[in-house]
């Protein structure tokens, strides 16, 4: 059934929904969609049907709201319907029941219908008559991180919107904006690392934050005092792994990696950040024209590490060094033990002359 979206019902201790954008100058990294959206909305050329895919917290959601609140839409006509749980025929036929009635305060009733993808076969066919004789006062934005589940016959009746997975630099930012807007600091490195940890998503980057900002009671933010809050491995931990790989000390390696998980580490975590300072040593190492944005990424003595590795010949810090542990890191989600992937990626390094 589709439901009421009041914004009394958010809540506001929650960082992501506190600081989501609430209009289109606000949106991070979408310029492709909200430059059409706002010229839409000026021009008076708004489509009937929306379908806005993209990953998991890349704002999807909250465009959709932007729209409705740029076409000047009350709260009470608009509608939010979760498809992962309302997925079928009969949610969908109250919901083209409700669509038939005129609005209550506003010139549309204005839908948001998430997971889209979710939806019954029968619930598509159903939804579908409506998409093909859309009333004139209504407008549907389907939301959905798996476009290739939604038919083909739907799409073809929307106009769709791909959204960006955010850059890391526009997490990094969000997270030092956020921060500094809740009263803390957090270091360069320390947003970095969190910005990291989110992995393209901005709800993910602000959930971590907002550990981070809860746990802590300093209100300056150093990266390994983030380290320690999220459980990622410390940076003279993640170094001494590198310094080893570069000796092509295997036994070392190993060792560094397991000593990271018995102190509670994720696999995964460690791996890509050793991921991440690998290509940041090979990128001094190959474009000198760079280092002044990498050093900002990192703590002076990290940098310090990342330049005397990149400048040592001989090393065993190259591509093929940084080809295997992205293999590892892809492949240790679904790994059957954590560790044997990286472990298998050290083994076949130790045989590469």
């Amino acid at each position: 059934m589709a439901k009421k979206a009041p914004d009394q019902e958010r809540n506001p201790k929650a960082l992501y929904r506190e600081y989501r954008p609430k209009t289109f100058a606000e949106v991070r990294g979408q310029e492709h969609i909200t430059s059409v959206l706002e010229a839409a909305v000026k021009q008076g050329k708004v489509a009937h049907a929306y379908l806005f895919a993209g990953g998991r917290g890349t704002g999807k959601t909250s465009m959709a709201r932007i729209l409705a609140r740029a076409l000047d839409t009350n709260e009470q006509d608009i509608y939010e319907m979760d498809a992962a749980s309302s997925r079928g025929i009969d949610e969908i036929r109250e919901l083209r029941e409700g669509v038939s009635t005129l609005p209550f305060q506003s010139t549309y009733k204005f839908y948001i219908i998430d997971e889209a993808h979710a939806l019954t076969k029968d619930a598509w066919g159903a939804f579908l008559k409506t998409l093909e004789e859309p009333p004139a006062h209504a407008i549907f934005v389907l939301a959905t991180t798996e476009l290739e589940k939604v038919p083909e016959t739907i799409i073809s009746r929307c106009q769709v919107f791909n959204f960006k997975k955010p850059s890391h630099d526009t997490l990094k930012k969000l997270v030092l904006d956020v921060a500094k807007k809740e009263g803390a600091t957090i270091s360069p490195a320390g947003a970095e690392l969190v910005a990291l940890m989110g992995e393209g998503s901005f709800r993910d980057t602000l959930g971590i934050l907002q550990k981070v900002l809860t746990i802590s009671s300093d209100s300056k933010l150093s990266q390994e005092e983030v380290a320690k809050v999220v459980g990622a491995p410390s940076s003279s931990l993640v170094n001494s792994f590198l310094q080893a790989l570069a000796k092509k000390d295997t036994e070392a390696a190993i060792e560094i990696f397991h000593q990271a998980l018995s102190g509670g580490v994720e696999a995964h975590l460690f791996i890509l950040l050793a991921v991440t300072k690998i290509r940041s040593i090979l990128l001094i190492r190959f474009s000198p024209k760079m280092e002044t944005e990498l050093a900002a990424q990192f703590g002076e003595d990290d940098f310090k590490l990342l330049k005397e590795l990149a400048g040592k010949e001989g090393t065993n810090i190259n591509s093929g060094t940084l080809a295997e542990l992205i293999t590892a890191l892809i492949e240790t989600p679904r790994a059957p033990i954590a560790a044997i992937p990286l472990e298998l990626a050290l083994y076949r390094l130790a045989g590469t002359e």
